[in-house]
């Protein structure tokens, strides 16, 4: 993984939407495919993400789901504390800039 706002996103949109395809999933976080084929099998090393394979019945197919776990449940809380951190610490910076112009 690139960065944390990386990992973050694909784990937020994997838990909006555990049976989306890598195709769709890659678009919606603006990743190549290959991209978010490397980031996935690093989740699922770390022990973030697992892959569930399910048939449907009518035809057959396979599908494949993915699913967040408690671990990456926990890495996600983690990541969205430390970007709040973040954020807050920077609307305190901007608020003494203007404060300056004032």
């Amino acid at each position: 993984m690139e960065n944390n706002s990386d990992l973050f996103n694909v784990l937020r949109k994997i838990q909006k939407k555990p049976k989306t395809s890598q195709r769709e999933l890659a678009e919606e976080v603006g990743f190549s495919l290959g991209k978010l084929n490397y980031c996935l099998k690093a989740l699922q090393k770390k022990g973030l993400v697992k892959l569930q394979n399910f048939q449907k019945q009518s035809n057959k197919m396979t599908y494949l789901q993915y699913i967040i776990t408690p671990k990456g449940i926990a890495e996600r809380t983690k990541l969205t504390i430390n970007f709040m951190k973040r954020k807050m610490s920077e609307y305190d910076e901007l608020k003494k800039e203007l404060k300056k112009y004032k």
